[in-house]
């Protein structure tokens, strides 16, 4: 039994296995190797990507965490300063207390000075006013004689005029 008797004719054959090599090589020449390069290329810009994608994420990541020390050193910072202003403002108000406190202790030795002096010169006039009564008292008993009613009119007369002396 022959390849005829299978309906099967060898030169035909070998024709089309020719034409399917021939075919075959123009096919990789001209579509399979270009499409193999492109798809090469785009393999490789998949990885170039992912690669890109996996640095960006960890600069995200580094970034996030540069980003979160600094946010803690400003939280830090800030607090130091709220903790800076606090310190001032206690030291301004000790200050201010203290000095209020020295200002009123000054104004009350003044104003106890200006009391002494007051007093002092209210006695000193009262000695005057006094001596000088004494002094027109005993003008008045010289002039008259002492009898008992005599003296206390003497008396009366002067503490009215020593009364009017200070009024006037």
């Amino acid at each position: 039994m022959g390849l005829t008797d299978l309906g099967i004719n060898l030169p035909l054959l070998i024709a089309y296995l020719i034409t399917f090599v021939i075919l075959l090589v123009v096919l990789y020449l001209f579509a399979f190797k270009p499409m193999f390069a492109v798809m090469d290329q785009r393999a490789d810009r998949i990885r170039d990507s992912l690669a890109a994608a996996d640095q960006a994420r960890q600069a995200a990541a580094s970034s996030q965490a540069a980003i979160a020390e600094q946010l803690n050193e400003a939280r830090r910072e800030g607090q130091h300063l709220l903790d800076q202003a606090r310190e001032a403002t206690q030291r301004f108000r000790e200050e201010e207390m203290e000095k209020a406190r020295h200002d009123a202790d000054d104004f009350i030795s003044r104003a106890r000075s200006d009391i002494q002096r007051e007093r002092d010169a209210a006695l000193e006039e009262v000695r005057v006013s006094f001596g000088d009564l004494a002094i027109t008292a005993a003008e008045r008993v010289i002039r008259r004689s002492l009898d008992r009613q005599a003296h206390d009119d003497i008396i009366a007369q002067v503490l009215e005029e020593g009364e009017s002396l200070r009024r006037g």
